[in-house]
């Protein structure tokens, strides 16, 4: 049994989806051989990003050593004048800072004796600790990013010179790592075309994804001549409407790509479809019904009081009470950011899926990318461009018509869809350990074969 310091600060009983992939992957990687010693926070937040689910606990093999910093000494995020010098002036950061030394410290106490050093880099800072711990336990260290940092097109920074500052930082610091795990293959091609430097080890594709486990058990759809469209997760609101505020002067800055717009990773524009739906067709005003399930703020809230459709707020549901949420819907919504036609997105949200295999219709607001491509394949998408209402509007009158004339669920190829399973991707994480830990010396860059480590979906 070889022996893994795990890094990350979301792990049970924090939820959301920066858990997810942690915690599955803890589970799994034991029966592959790999003892996770896991390094993470206090277990306790406000930040509305990292919700709590006890219930996550459950997910954890019994025995697993788990190492919390002191939430006692945790900061709370910047905001006003010292968030704005942070952003713009480069002072730093005290709640990645903190992150960055508490972390090393307690890695530093409980690393000795292991084999190889995982970071789940959610959040970015975590990198700093994965790098000093690689230098002082004196062992590999693997970077798994989850979204591509500096080259993630929703990432909005003060100017051009910030994105390349943040670029210079990237770079720098998984020049140390051993290993560099991206979540989506758009995602492992930019950064090998932007740091070609890094060519000289694995720079892998490895997706987020679901567990079979989990949707062992098919929750019932309801009869009672109701259309329920659901959502599930964060929306991106309030992002949205700054971003769209500051268009202009982000322009002027170059602080975000053309193009981009991040409204449409919200509810929006799904409710000014179902509005204009009621609008042609009053009757489905007591059929249509919206669900979204999740923690959210003011703004999206303001934003779903405008639906003209029962609109049902959830909250935050437990993993398992949201899985069963998707497998009794009739439609699942999956919105992305707009990007200009042929520009390629760097993600897939980690909710995808999960929609996938709850075997649910998704009506899928998504851009050009490996989201796109993946549900193409799937087979049981409505794809439709992010701010594109009249084809919502087309999406959601035509299931309902399926429905009304009792005709089967489009389902997903299962082929596909088994590909995203936990227990194979941490398999495909498992063989690059193995590459790493079979050729690396601490201080040397391991040479491996790209499509040998790869796992391009």
């Amino acid at each position: 049994m070889k022996k893994l310091l795990f890094h990350s600060y979301h792990f049970p009983p924090i939820g959301g989806s920066g858990a997810q992939r942690p915690a599955k992957m803890v589970r799994h990687l034991a029966a592959l051989g790999y003892e996770s010693v896991v390094v993470t926070g206090g277990g306790a937040t406000t930040d509305r990003w990292a919700p709590e689910d006890s219930t996550l606990l459950a997910e954890v093999p019994g025995g697993t050593e788990i190492h919390r910093t002191n939430a006692d000494e945790e900061p709370q995020l910047s905001v006003g004048w010292r968030r704005a010098a942070e952003r713009w002036l480069g002072v730093e950061d005290r709640w990645a800072a903190w992150l960055a030394d508490s972390s090393y410290a307690l890695g530093c106490d409980v690393g000795r004796g292991c084999d190889l050093i995982y970071v789940w880099m959610q959040p970015y800072a975590s990198a700093e600790p994965g790098a000093r711990l690689s230098q002082t336990l004196g062992i590999p260290w693997v970077a798994d990013l989850g979204d591509p940092w500096a080259l993630d097109e929703n990432m909005i920074f003060a100017s051009a010179l910030h994105r390349r500052r943040a670029l210079e930082q990237m770079g720098d610091r998984l020049g140390t790592a051993a290993a560099i795990v991206m979540s989506t293959p758009e995602a492992a091609e930019r950064l090998r075309q932007a740091f070609p430097e890094l060519g000289d080890r694995p720079v892998v594709s490895i997706a987020n994804g679901f567990d079979t486990a989990d949707f062992a058990d098919q929750a019932p759809r309801l009869e009672d001549g109701k259309f329920r469209i659901v959502h599930t997760g964060y929306l991106h609101t309030e992002i949205g409407e700054q971003h769209r505020r500051r268009r202009l002067l982000r322009r002027a800055l170059r602080a975000s790509p053309r193009g981009l717009d991040i409204l449409t990773r919200s509810h929006t524009f799904l409710i000014d479809a179902l509005n204009r739906t009621i609008s042609e067709d009053p009757e489905l005003s007591d059929v249509l019904e919206l669900h979204l399930a999740g923690v959210l703020n003011e703004v999206d809230l303001r934003v779903a009081r405008r639906s003209k459709v029962t609109t049902r707020i959830r909250g935050y549901m437990t993993h398992a009470e949201s899985v069963a949420l998707m497998q009794s819907a009739d439609l699942l919504f999956l919105p992305m950011q707009n990007l200009p036609p042929g520009v390629r997105a760097t993600i897939v949200p980690g909710k995808t899926y999960e929609y996938l295999a709850s075997e649910t219709p998704i009506l899928a607001a998504v851009p050009d990318g490996d989201a796109r491509d993946i549900l193409e394949q799937a087979g049981n998408a409505l794809l439709v461009r992010p701010d594109d209402i009249s084809g919502m509007v087309s999406a959601i009158r035509g299931e309902v018509a399926r429905a009304r004339a009792g005709q089967p669920r489009r389902r997903p190829d299962p082929s596909l869809v088994a590909r995203f399973e936990y227990a194979r991707l941490a398999a495909d994480l498992a063989r690059v350990f193995d590459t790493v830990l079979a050729g690396s010396v601490v201080g040397e860059r391991p040479v491996a074969s790209q499509e040998g480590a790869s796992n391009q979906r």
